[in-house]
């Protein structure tokens, strides 16, 4: 039994840390200037290419890019006003 309990409990230990801090910084769009939306773009360009390439910004809607981006801009070391603006770039590309 005591196996048992240990055997979960580090599962569940394993797959809290796997799955990394998640950053919960957006919440709806904050930045709409030009100037702004160009800061998010080059940040989603420099940032997020340099692990995979750049998604389509019409991949989510607004609520899928808040949750990827809640998982992604820890592992790319954004900061809550850096998440924000590539948030507010691609939600900004993405209306139709």
């Amino acid at each position: 039994m005591k196996k048992l309990i240990f055997g979960m409990a580090t599962v569940s230990a394993l797959t809290a840390v796997s799955c990394g801090p998640k950053s919960v910084a957006v919440t709806g769009p904050k930045y709409t200037s030009s100037e702004q939306l160009a800061q998010g773009k080059s940040i989603f360009e420099n940032s997020c290419n340099r692990c995979h390439k750049l998604p389509d910004p019409a991949k989510h809607d607004d609520q899928g890019w808040i949750n990827t981006l809640s998982r992604m801009a820890p592992k790319a070391k954004l900061t809550d006003e850096q998440h924000q603006m590539v948030y507010d770039y691609l939600i900004s590309v993405n209306k139709k």
